[in-house]
């Protein structure tokens, strides 16, 4: 039987370090799942930024986000949300927000980069939580990760045992593509600013393909995967706090990525 394996990035295939600004308050938010703070109001929506962190840590602080993601065309793509939005609606606020200011970016910028700056392969995304309701950017969020220990090593033994993997993450696509060559996961494998019923369609189709389909994911944008799937697997690697829901929807919870081929290896002999 043919098998696939998709793996989520943040938190499954990356340790991964985050922080949000709520742009009003002023208050920070350290290591806090953005998925989670998406999800806990139903009018916000994650969105990330189509443009380089270079961009993003030299422009002046007190310019307003709109204004320089208008000078230079910034596009997005909505990563994460609990109900189905438009476009061209989360565009009209994100472009017209007179609230978050580039420095409000650029704290979370500097303090994830603090954390991995040292470290060989990293990935930096930032972007934003705008609230529908309220018509504004409510928070500033940067993600940054490096591959968990063992997770090229896990790539490398699902293809020689002849398992196709893929990636399907929130994140934008060119930091996973880079991040898949690392790991040797081919770029059309690779699904960026996916969200939870972009990646349940991405485990439906291949499932048209391969016999059987395995998700692993950490984080509750990953259930309606997770249910999809032949096998969903949870990993609690980086946090083990998990929404309930998300643990009743698993047939597996492990701690390491490494133990995705101890489920994997009885399902091909």
């Amino acid at each position: 039987m043919s098998t696939a394996v998709v793996f989520d990035s943040a938190g499954t295939l990356l340790h991964t370090y985050r922080m949000a600004k709520n742009v009003m308050s002023g208050e920070l938010f350290p290591d806090i799942e953005t998925t989670m703070l998406t999800f806990a109001e139903p009018e916000r929506v994650l969105c990330v930024l189509h443009v380089h962190s270079r961009g993003l840590i030299a422009a002046p602080a007190d310019q307003l986000l709109s204004d320089f993601l208008n000078e230079f065309q910034v596009g997005f793509g909505i990563s994460c949300t609990r109900r189905v939005v438009e476009a061209e609606e989360i565009g009209h606020i994100l472009y017209t927000d007179t609230h978050a200011r580039m420095g409000d970016m650029q704290e979370c910028m500097r303090t994830i980069w603090s954390k991995i700056q040292q470290e060989e392969i990293v990935a930096l995304n930032s972007g934003v939580i705008i609230h529908t309701g309220h018509g504004r950017i409510e928070f500033t969020v940067t993600a940054g990760g490096t591959p968990f220990p063992g997770a090229r090593d896990t790539i490398r033994e699902l293809h020689r045992l002849g398992v196709a993997t893929f990636i399907a993450s929130g994140d934008r696509e060119p930091k996973l593509e880079r991040m898949a060559d690392y790991l040797g996961i081919p770029r059309d494998r690779v699904f960026g600013v996916a969200t939870p019923t972009v990646k349940e369609r991405i485990v439906r189709d291949l499932k048209d393909t391969f016999s059987r389909v395995v998700m692993v994911g950490d984080s509750i944008n990953d259930l309606l995967a997770m249910r999809s799937a032949d096998i969903a697997v949870l990993t609690d690697q980086q946090c083990s706090h998990k929404h309930e829901e998300l643990i009743a929807a698993v047939d597996f919870r492990i701690t390491d990525v490494r133990e995705v081929l101890d489920i994997i290896r009885p399902l091909i002999s």
